[in-house]
């Protein structure tokens, strides 16, 4: 008579969603007995009883069901708004999202063990985690966060090679994917939503309005851009904003050919330079130094390296605008599916550790502003636009890649969403008189900068010479 060992048992209940098994005598075919799987099915309840209660903590308000690996069904919330409805295929899936839920649940969507089978997994994410701030975290949750905060500097170990690898992980990724979901000037960053029905275009246009106007720049001024992308920014500094020239460096190969060939075919390829340089590596002096979404990448380690590297090629009379991600309750730990599979080495940083890097550094902070919902906006667009564009991105990489870019889209609108991430804009100078006293030279220079761009649309862009912008007002 035949025995199903534990890993047939296990794998039988999983595809037949059933609590018992029969196992078949081979050699008595009219006979049937009942496999000894009552260890199973205990431990599988134990595990559904867990189950159900971390989401009747979790899951508040709206409508969540879980179907278990058995076919069990359990609902959770008030019972408001669209049904969402997740499937586990299995029950080590299950015992994944209890025991390590920040690495897992990624991990399982996109391995197609944890299916949304009614709405999305931004929906999901959302029911699990805008009422998280309100529950009291358990003993184990405390260990497990405070043990990865305080391994947090193992993982941003960024020196200049692994530097170069991190970012080659991402951002050399073929350039037609981010074109399925990014603005026509590539903008990867936070955009800026004046009016909440801005289209991404204009919002991110206005981004670079912002940054630009922060700058003060003068028409000799020379700029330096830390991490510049696909070169958008760069590019509209020289040609809208003013600036005499500007040096923009990134670590992508991927990144530096395209802005390469946009400065080229704009007719600023020697005004507006790009290379292949680490920040620690650059040599010389700037009147302006700019970094939009870098930052992320630099680390807690390396903090006081990127500051005082920043001093010393800043000019006496010189500002500096820190673009970036951070968190808005403190200093927190990288999250693990993040840094395994988007942003290795990648770490978040709260402001409480961005000022005093920069004050240690001689940099005095002259203006801070936080942009609190403007990137779960630009995620939520950038969304829209990529599952729109699946299809395609389905022609370059595979089923769980497209899986992984949506969740990764998901998550982190969520992020902005429910978990208190927002990006800092920090402006700082060594000299306390190099901006104006007001904050009312930004929208000053903003109108100015909005004239400049219709004037370069009148006059067939690029055929004239910026405009001097007007002087600042001390």
């Amino acid at each position: 008579m035949r025995r199903y060992t534990p890993l047939e048992t296990r794998r039988r209940l999983a595809y037949s969603y059933q609590s018992d098994l029969l196992s078949y005598d081979a050699s008595r075919p009219s006979l049937c007995r009942r496999a000894d799987t009552s260890g199973l099915v205990a431990g599988s309840r134990v595990m559904e009883k867990l189950l159900t209660a971390v989401f009747s903590k979790l899951v508040r308000r709206g409508a969540l069901t879980i179907v278990t690996a058995r076919g069990h069904e359990h609902t959770f919330g008030d019972g408001s708004g669209e049904e969402v409805r997740v499937r586990f295929m299995d029950a080590g899936a299950e015992w994944g999202i209890l025991l390590n839920p920040e690495l897992r649940v990624g991990e399982l969507f996109m391995d197609g063990r944890m299916i949304v089978v009614r709405g999305t997994i931004y929906d999901f994410l959302a029911l699990a985690l805008r009422d998280m701030h309100v529950r009291p975290r358990s003993l184990p949750e405390r260990i497990v966060e405070r043990t990865r905060f305080l391994l947090r500097s193992t993982v941003s170990r960024n020196n200049l090679w692994r530097a170069q690898r991190n970012v080659a992980h991402h951002y050399d990724l073929d350039h037609r994917l981010y074109e399925m979901f990014l603005d026509g000037d590539q903008q990867y960053s936070c955009a800026y939503f004046e009016r909440p029905e801005q289209s991404l275009e204009e919002a991110q246009l206005a981004k670079k309005r912002l940054v630009t106007a922060k700058l003060v720049l003068e028409p000799d001024s020379r700029v330096l851009d830390i991490g510049a992308g696909w070169g958008g920014l760069g590019l509209y500094l020289r040609k809208v904003g003013g600036a005499a020239e500007v040096l923009g460096i990134t670590l992508s190969k991927e990144q530096l050919q395209v802005a390469r060939a946009r400065a080229l075919e704009q007719g600023f390829d020697t005004t507006v330079r790009f290379a292949l340089r680490d920040y620690r590596e650059v040599d010389g002096t700037f009147d302006r130094i700019v970094s939009v979404g870098m930052f992320e990448h630099v680390g807690p380690r390396f903090y006081a390296t990127y500051f005082n590297k920043c001093r010393q090629l800043l000019k006496p009379d010189g500002v500096m605008l820190l673009h970036t991600i951070g968190h808005m309750d403190g200093p927190w730990y990288p999250n693990p599916w993040l840094d395994k599979y988007i942003f290795p080495g990648g770490q978040l940083p709260a402001l409480s550790e961005i000022v005093p890097a920069m004050e240690r550094a001689g940099l005095l902070v002259t203006d801070v502003e936080c942009l609190r919902t403007h990137y779960a906006m630009t995620l939520a667009e950038w969304r829209r636009r990529f599952m729109a564009r699946r299809d395609e991105a389905l022609v370059l990489y595979d089923e769980r890649f497209c899986r992984m870019w949506e969740y990764y889209l998901s998550a982190c609108e969520a992020a902005f969403r429910f978990q208190n991430v927002a990006v800092f804009q920090v402006q700082c100078a060594r000299n306390l008189e190099a901006v104006p006293m007001t904050r009312e030279y930004i929208a000053e220079r903003m109108q100015d900068l909005r004239m400049r761009e219709a004037q370069l649309t009148a006059a067939d862009e690029g055929t004239e010479e910026p405009v001097q912008l007007r002087k600042q007002r001390l």
